[in-house]
């Protein structure tokens, strides 16, 4: 698996929605930002990272440079997405962009896992199996942990493994395209943080006026 590209890390609320907008400071331009271990895609992409480091140990050769690739577009996901939250507050341009790394992440290591089946002669699962639902069912727990699915992935064969993974990366990433397009919406309604200053600057101003 050649040609791979640089990792960065991503972000979202246990809704999988951005942040609220904007900090309650009267006339405040810095959002309210931080709180990544609150958002749904962070967490399922945890899920995702510690699934990966676990079939990586238990089915792929230490030795090998598809371990470390597939390892390192897992931590990925999950690092760009804590880097997006942090960043958020003073650069939308920035959470845009580390939430995009991290969707992009999360696809190549769907691609791994879906070359791991096909050349290994596995079937892929269909995303309305039983299979499929049973793991989508899971997901939708709210007490949910890396616990729910630590059996699965500890005991049973690689195909099935990855196919789980499979589909925690898919739940992850559909979170990931609806934060992409409510961070998007933000900004157009919003601006960035330039603007925020020069919005708060007059409203500052005009506060002082008798």
């Amino acid at each position: 698996m050649a040609g791979r590209t640089p990792h960065r890390t991503d972000k979202t609320h246990a809704t999988d929605r951005p942040h609220s907008p904007y900090s309650s400071e009267p006339g405040g331009f810095t959002p309210a930002h931080g709180g990544y271990e609150d958002l749904l895609s962070f967490q399922k992409a945890r899920f995702v990272f510690d699934g990966t480091m676990r079939f990586c140990d238990r089915f792929v050769d230490k030795r090998s440079r598809t371990r470390d690739q597939m390892v390192q577009a897992a931590r990925s996901g999950k690092q760009n997405i804590l880097e997006a939250s942090q960043a958020s507050g003073t650069s939308k341009e920035t959470e845009l962009k580390l939430t995009n790394v991290a969707r992009a992440s999360l696809e190549e290591l769907l691609e791994d896992y879906r070359d791991f089946l096909r050349t290994g002669g596995h079937a892929l699962w269909d995303k309305n199996s039983k299979e499929a639902l049973y793991v989508r069912k899971l997901g939708r727990k709210s007490n949910k942990s890396y616990d729910s699915y630590r059996t699965y992935f500890e005991t049973r064969s690689p195909e099935i493994v990855a196919n789980i993974l499979i589909c925690l990366i898919h739940q992850t990433n559909y979170l990931l395209d609806q934060q992409l397009r409510r961070l998007e919406q933000d900004f157009l309604a919003e601006g960035g943080l330039r603007e925020r200053m020069t919005r708060a600057r007059l409203q500052a101003r005009a506060r002082r006026q008798p």
